[in-house]
């Protein structure tokens, strides 16, 4: 099973720089995707059912934000709209997919970069988003949460990480929220599980050539239960073509769809 997420910072843009040619190309069986930054009119059959894939869609109400989707080859048995929460769910953050006992979430979080509403915004996010994650640790069902959290977690997942302790993406109440989903809830950080190295980023700053020199932070996920977890066997960040500002974070599992 090969799972992709990318924040596509607009799904129009995205298409339009290539990003569904490229896409039938990897043999995902499962697609991830945030920021959509559109409404369901405002797709075109292309976009809403790739060829051989079925597409899903949670959009924000507010026309040209947010919005999360999920591609799946295989037609899942279950799919479940926002968590619940009407403050969160018109921005369209969270949508779940479930394949008998394997839920995949396409999950986007607020980011809390442009001011303090929206970080207050976030914290409130972050406060109801982790009952929600105990609750689903506790199913007894596999998950793999995928997505755009907008934390970078410790020290080696974004570059300049000493000017930044005091900005959203890596206040320490975000990370010390993230260390109890992994040490607590007993969620598993896939990509670190299998790759340990430094100077892994998943999103680059528009500003001051940040691509170019890799001056980048890894808040781009894919966050599962211990057992499918364990069945990851590669990840990687893709760089050779960009689709967004982010890049697509691809995870191999050996696991049967």
């Amino acid at each position: 099973m090969r799972i992709i997420t990318l924040n596509l910072n607009g799904v129009r843009s995205a298409a339009n720089k290539g990003y569904f040619h490229w896409l039938q190309k990897q043999g995902a069986d499962i697609v991830c995707v945030q920021e959509l930054k559109a409404q369901i009119t405002d797709l075109t059959s292309d976009i809403l059912a790739p060829d051989s894939y079925h597409g899903y869609f949670h959009c924000s109400e507010r026309k040209g934000y947010s919005g999360v989707g999920i591609f799946c080859r295989r037609k899942p048995n279950k799919i479940i709209e926002g968590i619940g929460i009407n403050r969160i769910d018109t921005e369209g953050r969270y949508l779940r997919a479930d394949f008998d006992n394997l839920s995949i979430i396409s999950v986007y979080f607020p980011s809390g970069s442009s001011g303090e509403h929206r970080q207050a915004e976030k914290f409130f996010f972050l406060r109801h988003f982790f009952p929600l994650l105990k609750k689903l640790r506790a199913s007894g069902r596999e998950v793999i949460l995928c997505g755009d959290w907008n934390i970078a977690h410790k020290e080696i997942d974004l570059k300049n990480w000493r000017a930044n302790q005091k900005n959203s993406g890596f206040l320490p109440e975000e990370r010390a929220w993230l260390t109890k989903i992994f040490d607590k809830i007993k969620f598993v950080d896939i990509f670190r599980q299998i790759n340990q190295e430094p100077d892994q980023y998943t999103w680059w700053s528009n500003r001051g050539r940040a691509w170019d020199k890799n001056v980048g932070w890894r808040i781009d996920y894919q966050i599962g239960t211990p057992g499918i977890s364990g069945k990851a066997t590669e990840a990687l960040i893709y760089k050779s073509e960009r689709f967004s500002d982010h890049s697509p974070l691809i995870i191999d599992y050996d696991y049967k769809l």
